[in-house]
């Protein structure tokens, strides 16, 4: 079969979140599975600093954005470590920026006009490049508007006639939301700008145009594919979600196994499999508790969180119960950037408890490995989540888990309940009411276990065991794009 994904970001080039992994690790996953894959992305100049030499393709063409020709050129280059085509869609006036949709915090306000072209362009770089696919795999609202455009533009275009459309949605709370006199720059005309189409409370949508148009949807996982057709979770749009119930789908996303496993990561001070992780992990945390100016003491719990210090992440939970967690015999590493008043927060939790918290505000990628290693439990406490990464690389890491069980971290963490427990099954500690007596209540449940030299072996060894590999993940993608290829022969466009 032959797929396109189109991404706004991909990890190594361009990345500001969660999409970027996954954009960078299912393409050599589906080529695995035998699949002729190629990747969009849009040409940013942090694609250029990546380290990846950006070939010209000698194809160029202009895009007719309201009345106005803006040329767009087509750079390649392979996807690191695989036999991927990766594809960028150039435009400086477009993309080449400091960030990839945000200067300083706020929006760019031109995205609509961004995003609108980067779609546009892809498509008619498909037909030029001679690579046609069996199916285009949009992701998120900055690629959701090809659909709409292959309904509007491409509908008796022999060459795209039975190109089949999945839109996978990563987050619905981000959705493309525009100003309606931006309508002429989508290159529709105004058809499509109705209730049951584009329109959004008077404004444009490029996300629910995309929900109304592709041939499927999904979402990273089963348990948040069902919250969004949920007020709580719809962000809007669950009424839509629920007319399409049948079209929507949840695949949990993978990790990189060779990336992301204890077993071969250089990052780490000492390397473990599921029968070596005691020594291992023990000399991890020496390490970890070293850097981080922390007691050096193995017999201590050591907490960890990593990702954006932001309320999704149920940071307002961890702050209510901060202070009388690390009233007990514990440590808490944190790793992150975000809102002002939470590292505010970490700096007077660091100052009335010395030598038990250290907090490392910054990004750093040989830091959050290190961190996974190193740790005995990983806090998880999000208000809501769409999948979930570092839930996965907890369990790859032997670091057990403390999660809210929503979304995809109810699909990948097992409560150790006492039936789990007596299965093998548990992985982790998971509380259903997000708030601070729920958490309160999973943090001394996993203190318990901790404490038990017969539970805490078993249930990291059942984290380790876990695949939550992407060739996992692939297989259910392609069962998915096997799915749209039978609509569309039976259908047509």
């Amino acid at each position: 079969m032959d797929v396109a994904i189109v991404a706004s970001e991909a990890v190594p080039f361009a990345k500001t979140g969660g999409l970027a992994d996954v954009a960078g690790a299912l393409p050599p996953a589906l080529a695995r599975l035998g699949h002729n894959v190629s990747l969009f992305l849009p040409g940013y100049s942090q694609a250029r600093r990546a380290g990846v030499e950006l070939r010209p393709t000698g194809v160029a063409f202009p895009v007719d954005m309201a009345g106005r020709a803006v040329e767009a050129r087509v750079l390649t280059a392979r996807l690191p470590g695989s036999d991927v085509d990766v594809y960028f869609i150039d435009q400086p006036a477009y993309f080449d920026r400091d960030g990839l949709y945000q200067h300083l915090g706020a929006d760019y306000g031109d995205n609509c006009e961004r995003f609108a072209f980067f779609s546009r362009a892809v498509i008619t770089a498909i037909g030029k490049l001679g690579r046609v696919p069996d199916i285009i795999h949009c992701n998120d609202w900055q690629s959701a508007l090809i659909p709409v455009l292959l309904r509007e533009r491409h509908r008796d275009d022999p060459a795209f006639r039975r190109v089949g459309t999945l839109l996978t949605v990563h987050n619905l709370a981000y959705q493309g939301v525009f100003w309606h006199w931006d309508m002429p720059l989508l290159g529709v005309g105004w058809g499509p700008f109705r209730w049951d189409r584009l329109e959004y409370h008077g404004r444009i949508n490029f996300l629910k145009g995309g929900l109304v148009d592709a041939d499927l949807l999904n979402t990273v996982s089963p348990t948040y594919a069902r919250e969004i057709q949920r007020p709580e979770l719809g962000c809007g749009l669950d009424g839509l979600l629920r007319g399409r119930s049948a079209d929507l789908r949840g695949i949990v996303n993978g990790i990189d196994k060779s990336a992301w496993n204890p077993a071969v990561d250089p990052l780490i001070a000492s390397r473990y499999g599921p029968s070596s992780f005691l020594a291992g992990k023990a000399a991890c945390k020496a390490f970890l508790q070293r850097r981080s100016g922390l007691i050096e003491r193995p017999d201590v719990p050591l907490f960890a969180q990593i990702g954006r210090l932001d309320p999704q992440k149920g940071w307002d939970l961890l702050a209510d119960v901060a202070d009388e967690l690390l009233e007990k015999d514990v440590q808490l590493v944190v790793l992150g950037e975000g809102a002002a008043r939470y590292k505010e927060r970490l700096d007077h939790l660091a100052a009335r408890h010395p030598g038990k918290v250290r907090a490392f505000l910054e990004f750093s990628n040989a830091l959050a490995h290190q961190i996974e290693a190193g740790a005995d439990l990983f806090l998880m406490p999000s208000l809501y989540e769409p999948c979930g990464l570092n839930q996965l690389y907890s369990l790859a890491y032997g670091t057990v888990p403390v999660v809210h069980a929503t979304g995809g971290l109810a699909d990948t963490v097992v409560d150790a309940t006492a039936e789990a427990l007596d299965a093998g099954r548990a992985t982790g500690f998971a509380f259903d009411r997000p708030d601070a007596e729920g958490l309160r209540g999973a943090v001394d449940r996993a203190l318990a276990a901790y404490a038990d030299p017969g539970t805490w072996p078993r249930l990291v060894a059942a984290g380790m065991a876990a695949d939550w590999s992407w060739d996992r993940s692939a297989a259910a993608y392609e069962r998915l794009y096997e799915d749209i290829r039978r609509r569309r022969r039976g259908e047509g466009r």
